[in-house]
C-alpha cells in the first residue's frame, strides 16, 4: 500500500505537531483541508473540554481519597464519552474522507478506517 499524501488522523497520532503545522498554513493555490468533523468542530471541541473537566474531577477524587468504586464509575463515564466522540469521528471520516476519495486513495482510506475501528475494538 502506497503512503497517503494527505495528512490523516492516523498520521497525527505519531506526529501531531507536524500535522497541525501543515494544516495551519495551506500552500497558496491549494484548497484548505476539510476534515470529516469540520462542520461540527466547535461542538467537538466543547465536548472534549467537558471530558477534560471530567478527567480533572477524577484526579480530585483520587486526591481526596474517594471510594474506589466511585472513581471507577467516573472513569467508565469518561471512557463512554470518549467512545461517543470517536464514533462520531469515524462516522464523519467514512462519510467525507473515505466516500469523497477516488480510486486508490479510497482503498487506502478504507484500510485506514478499518484499522482505526480495529484499534478501538481491541481496547480493554
Amino acid at each position: 500500500m502506497a503512503p497517503s499524501t494527505d495528512t490523516s488522523p492516523a498520521d497525527t497520532a505519531t506526529s501531531p505537531s507536524a500535522a497541525s503545522v501543515a494544516d495551519a498554513a495551506p500552500v497558496a493555490g491549494t484548497k484548505p483541508v476539510t476534515r470529516g468533523y469540520s462542520a461540527t468542530k466547535d461542538q467537538l471541541r466543547a465536548r472534549l473540554k467537558r471530558i477534560e473537566g471530567q478527567v480533572r474531577g477524577i484526579d480530585r477524587m483520587v486526591e481526596d481519597d474517594r471510594y474506589c468504586i466511585d472513581v471507577l464509575t467516573q472513569i467508565s463515564a469518561v471512557q463512554a464519552a470518549l467512545d461517543k466522540v470517536a464514533l462520531g469521528l469515524l462516522d464523519g471520516h467514512a462519510r467525507t474522507c473515505v466516500a469523497g476519495a477516488e480510486g486508490e486513495q479510497r482503498v487506502e482510506r478504507t484500510d485506514e478506517l478499518m484499522a482505526a475501528v480495529g484499534r478501538m475494538m481491541r481496547r480493554g
